[in-house]
């Protein structure tokens, strides 16, 4: 059987890798070269070398901070829904493990939101907060930072509940000798929490940080469905910053192509560092 397997093995993997080839492997390599170039189509582009690399940041001889206030806008955003994210959803799955009464009604009932297209949802959350907030003369877009608690209000309500299921399957993993050992030793719930639920979930945590943390870095249906930018392009997170860079005028595809290139070091740098940095306080 496992000679069958290794012989025929390269052949059930061609057609993947033939796929894998053509939709992600030739055009992130093209797309690299494309940020060198100045182009309206993937065919017709010139060679301009780093001159796109300077248009994200001096435009006919000024000063353009749009896509640094990006990047620091999006990291922001990225770190406080992170730590809301993460939080919430350990507290719900350490509450619904305790067997109390309705847990499948609350599981399912907190997953929901994850269902729903990040279009869709932003549209219905944009009703309720001008609903809201026109009592108060204001809307979502008043300020970069009404639209900053807009976003991060309803992406973390609607990643928690995914989060808690990875949180949920974690917890349950973890063997009840090690608990019933801990209690044996005379460990309270703080005690248990933090010395045997804590360090054995430490691959879970890894899991569900890293998945948060490129969510926020990567986000975008959301932030083009409820705020679009407004005001003034103050609330644009990194990748609606690049797709309006890249369709919003002609002639600038290149230089929106060249600050995709920098989104995808800068998020594979910041995933790597919180991989690697996650992994070392595992439990063997």
């Amino acid at each position: 059987m496992q000679k069958s397997i290794k012989k025929y093995f390269p052949l059930f993997m061609l057609p993947t890798a033939i796929a894998f080839l053509i939709g992600f492997i030739i055009p992130f390599f093209y797309g690299i070269f494309l940020s060198f170039c100045k182009f309206t189509t993937v065919t017709d582009w010139k060679w301009v070398g780093f001159k796109n690399f300077s248009r994200i940041f001096v435009v006919n001889g000024k000063v353009d901070t749009t896509f640094l206030h990006s990047i620091w806008y999006t990291s922001l955003f990225t770190v406080v829904t992170v730590v809301i994210i993460n939080v919430v959803a350990f507290a719900i799955a350490l509450a619904l493990t305790k067997g109390i009464r309705g847990t499948n009604f609350f599981r399912t009932a907190f997953f929901l939101p994850n269902l729903i297209g990040g279009i869709v949802l932003s549209y219905i959350w944009m009703m309720i907060f001008n609903a809201v907030l026109q009592n108060y003369r204001m809307t979502i877009t008043t300020s970069q930072w009404s639209a900053f608690w807009s976003l991060v209000i309803v992406v973390c309500w609607q990643q928690i509940g995914y989060m808690m299921v990875i949180y949920i399957a974690g917890i349950q993993n973890i063997s009840p000798d090690l608990i019933e050992a801990a209690e044996i030793d005379g460990a309270n719930s703080r005690q248990l929490l933090r010395y045997v639920t804590l360090p054995m979930l430490a691959p879970t945590i890894t899991i569900c940080t890293f998945l948060t943390l490129t969510n926020g870095f990567k986000l975008f249906d959301q932030n083009l469905a409820l705020t679009g930018g407004n005001p003034n392009h103050l609330s644009e997170l990194l990748a609606l910053n690049i797709y309006t860079t890249m369709y919003g005028s002609t002639g600038w595809q290149g230089v929106g192509q060249a600050k995709a290139v920098i989104f995808f070091i800068l998020v594979g740098v910041i995933s790597l560092i919180q991989n690697k940095m996650s992994r070392s306080k595992e439990v063997a």
